[in-house]
């Protein structure tokens, strides 16, 4: 692997010191290095595998955070809000605040595709928490850095509502607990006098409607509508 190169090893080392995390953290070194190695580089070690289980760190990060900052948001909040937390977008921005792509072993081919950087930071970044985690399977090399880029993220969100994804946490709620999607049925309608809402939209699943909601387009619409069914459960459908 990479790691027998000094520069390597200087590289990585760099990286910690990025985070923040003290000369002595129990980094072990062959997992960060694995995490930022992309399948371009190693069709068998490569970041996919730790990338799976960085999806959960993630996720479990998130949420301990909000609880432990947020304890008066609702449960519904907590979801819409991490779904945003957890997304590929907010991943990149801040795996880009710790200039990510300088680290990652990729080919030139796939460095020179604009179009994937995204997706391929997000993934390196998720691999790079499942390292950390597995060092010492706590979050203690997680949360001393990435905290303080959550606050600022939920911050934005709840200065600006609109943001929160409804419509990812009530897929995420349905996936969880019925193994499937809900369905939107999305109609125009004649807009009244002064009314801006053109789209009613209605969420079902199961047969059962659990929502509708109105907006200025389908997008909009559908968003209400998973707002409004994902704030009315309660409990599981019969």
């Amino acid at each position: 692997m990479s790691l027998q190169y000094p520069h390597r090893q200087k590289q990585l080392k760099s990286l910690i010191q990025k985070l923040g995390l003290p000369e002595s953290a129990p980094v072990q070194w062959h997992l960060l290095d694995l995490a930022l190695t992309h399948a371009t580089i190693s069709s068998t070690d490569n970041y996919e595998q730790l990338e799976f289980v960085g999806d959960a760190v993630i996720r479990l990060a998130a949420a301990e955070f909000l609880y432990k900052n947020y304890p008066d948001l609702p449960v519904g909040e907590f979801a819409a809000v991490r779904s945003i937390l957890v997304s590929d977008r907010a991943l990149a921005q801040i795996a880009t605040c710790y200039n990510l792509e300088r680290y990652l072993l990729v080919s030139d081919s796939a460095q020179r595709d604009k179009l994937g950087q995204e997706s391929r930071m997000a993934q390196a970044f998720e691999a790079m928490l499942a390292a950390l985690y597995l060092s010492t399977h706590t979050l203690e090399l997680v949360h001393p850095w990435l905290d303080a880029h959550l606050h600022e993220l939920v911050e934005e969100i709840l200065r600006d509502p609109a943001r929160k994804n409804y419509k990812a946490a009530l897929q995420e709620w349905s996936q969880a607990h019925y193994k499937t999607l809900p369905e939107y049925k999305v109609s125009e309608v004649e807009a009244k006098h002064g009314a801006e809402d053109r789209f009613l939209a209605e969420v079902w699943l199961r047969g059962q409607r659990l929502g509708q909601g109105s907006g200025r387009s389908i997008k909009a619409a559908e968003q209400a509508a998973a707002k409004a069914a994902f704030l009315a459960i309660q409990e599981p459908l019969e």
